[in-house]
């Protein structure tokens, strides 16, 4: 095990998330109830789930963070405004927003901006720009990215997760683009501790996974 990895406490980059369209009440409960337990940062769940998530996690430390224009980004930018406006209203501190892909792949730059920002600027809250890596090029993810760290954006995302996931090389893309101002998070397909390890040692701030209670048993083991 490299020093790296002794110092990396996997725990606290991790989004619990629960973004399954069937999940239940009880499912809820159970990933607030684990995130605060294993002191993740945040729980992730549908805009549905953000008041119960917000009751159960008043007092705690992990913050409630919701998705917007989710899966694809392929709203109009008053619905996604709206959405995140209610999702802060009923508790969201975090807002995971999907980007418009049409436009990127088209060079529409200042509708992405315009997009973005309002949204930054209407909710007030931490917001990550979902840029959808797997499906851009290095060039338009570059433009997308620099476009959602001038409109204000606190992190930049790799993935939704529906369309592929995180690689290395898109964290270390994101990371250059970012300049130290914003934090990067990888998310999609991150199942196992060496993965994780990777993409935090690529520059990932955050890691966007269903999964945080094995990597943490899969770095408990490791180090024994």
């Amino acid at each position: 095990m490299s020093a790296t990895e002794l110092e990396i406490d996997i725990a606290t980059y991790i989004d619990h998330t629960l973004l399954k369209p069937s999940a239940i009440p009880e499912e809820v409960k159970q990933v607030c109830q684990e995130a605060w337990q294993y002191n993740f940062p945040s729980v992730c769940i549908y805009p549905v789930a953000v008041k119960q998530a917000r009751e159960l996690l008043h007092d705690k430390q992990p913050q409630v963070c919701t998705v917007i224009g989710f899966p694809t980004g392929a709203v109009t930018s008053a619905v996604k405004l709206y959405e995140a406006q209610i999702a802060v209203e009923n508790g969201a501190t975090e807002l995971d927003v999907v980007i418009n892909l049409g436009w990127v792949k088209s060079g529409e730059s200042n509708k992405i901006y315009r997009e973005i920002a309002e949204i930054c600027a209407e909710t007030g809250q931490a917001v990550k720009a979902i840029l959808e890596t797997t499906v851009l090029t290095n060039k338009e993810k570059k433009l997308a990215g620099e476009i959602c760290l001038d409109a204000g954006v606190t992190y930049l995302k790799t993935s939704t997760g529906w369309f592929g996931g995180a690689t290395v090389e898109d964290v270390k893309l994101l990371k250059e683009i970012a300049k130290g101002q914003i934090g990067i998070k990888a998310s999609g397909g991150i199942r196992t501790y060496e993965q994780a390890i990777a993409l935090i040692e690529a520059g990932a701030t955050r890691l966007g996974t269903s999964r945080g209670i094995d990597l943490i048993r899969q770095q408990n083991e490791s180090i024994k």
